[in-house]
């Protein structure tokens, strides 16, 4: 038996002991996700159970070095891991835009303290994170963003405004935008960290047609920033969020990744009972290209970890994830016939089908619109002639 049979076997049986029967039922609402922080609670003692048991295990994070809170596996150990959580549908611990985005730009501009800080924080679940990054009129073109931070010695004051924050209204701290030179549009931003309880930061949440949403207005005034609380070089925080973004795009293309392991059609059929041919058949190429797609999302984690991947295929990931996310809620609302347009019964679980839709619709929109990942396609990837 290899090393890695040995590995496999031993994580299998891990993952019996520890994973509690009611982790690894599918996400029913907001409350089966856990995103840690300082006001988190547990929605019951299962989900605090494997919480704990992946946090002391390194797991929540197991390919983070063990001095940052993680297990420290190689990305082959990693990948029987996630494997093995699969097999068993379990939940993930935590979820985290700390784990999905910032912790991977603090391990690559972090300084060590940094990185010893705010990683162990991440991978214990100690502070939840938001992204102060698009703002009104700086969306696709990020970079005219206009927050700015006037250096006052020791300190910055930040004034300016953000919008489509998630959960900002929930976050403890932000990683945020914030031009400190305004004569130069790209060497001018810095990649800031700040406590969202610091005076002068509020939130306003921001209402979607599905009636429910995570987006906030994040506004600042007069917001003292300590000078160290920067991550890359000052004016150079433009290197940090492009860094960042791909890893926020392979966030987004993975929405409802944990609802794909199954196929469609089984799962549906169950629901509502025998479907329409023309629909199966429909299912049947929707699952095809979902196995693709988690294919190709495999193939591009091992080109990253070998340094071979594409600068671009993170805008191809993205482009394609929620293309096929948008897809899949297409054929549970045609599936569905008209109870899937009801909207507050218990039969529908308060209308989560239609709700789950309508929300979709953002997923192109937010982390970069699939029409600009399109023209990032066609420029960097197939070397297409500009118009």
């Amino acid at each position: 038996m290899s090393d890695l049979d040995t590995f496999r076997a031993e994580t299998r049986a891990w993952l019996e002991a520890n994973c509690p029967p009611e982790m690894r039922e599918p996400v029913r609402d907001d409350e089966d996700v856990y995103w840690g922080g300082r006001n988190a609670t547990f929605k019951n003692d299962a989900q605090k159970a494997w919480f704990e048991a992946c946090r002391d295990k390194g797991y929540t994070v197991p390919a983070w070095p063990k001095e940052y809170g993680g297990a420290g596996l190689s990305p082959a150990e990693a990948k029987v891991l996630r494997e093995e959580m699969a097999r068993i549908g379990a939940r993930p611990p935590l979820s985290s835009f700390g784990i999905w985005m910032l912790g991977p730009a603090l391990l690559h501009f972090g300084t060590e303290e940094q990185k010893k800080k705010y990683l162990n924080e991440i991978a214990r679940g100690e502070i939840r994170w938001c992204q102060g990054y698009s703002e009104p009129g700086s969306g696709s073109d990020l970079v005219s963003l206009q927050t700015f931070g006037e250096d006052k010695g020791d300190h910055w004051v930040v004034n300016g405004q953000k919008i489509w924050t998630s959960y900002a209204d929930k976050a403890d701290w932000i990683f945020c935008l914030v031009r400190t030179d305004k004569n130069d549009k790209y060497r001018g931003i810095t990649f800031m960290l700040f406590d969202m309880e610091t005076p002068g930061v509020s939130t306003k949440p921001i209402l979607l047609i599905s009636g429910n949403s995570p987006f906030c207005e994040t506004f600042f005034d007069d917001v003292k920033v300590p000078k160290d609380q920067f991550v890359g070089e000052i004016n150079r925080g433009w290197d940090v969020a492009k860094y960042l973004l791909g890893h926020e795009r392979e966030m987004i293309s993975g929405a409802d990744s944990s609802e794909r392991g199954a196929g469609i059609g089984a799962m549906l059929k169950r629901q509502t009972g025998e479907l329409d041919p023309v629909l199966r058949a429909e299912l049947a190429m929707f699952d095809v290209d979902a196995l693709a797609f988690s294919a190709m999302g495999e193939k591009f984690l091992d080109e990253v970890k070998v340094g071979k991947a594409h600068p671009a295929q993170p805008n191809m990931m993205k482009y394609a994830g929620t293309e096929l996310n948008k897809r899949r809620h297409e054929l549970v609302m045609a599936a569905g016939g008209s109870t899937a347009l009801e909207w507050e019964s218990e039969e529908t679980d308060g209308g989560k089908p239609a709700r789950s839709w309508l929300r979709t619709k953002a997923n192109s929109i937010e982390g970069g619109t699939s029409e600009v990942m399109l023209n990032v396609i066609s420029k960097r990837i197939l070397e297409l002639p500009g118009a």
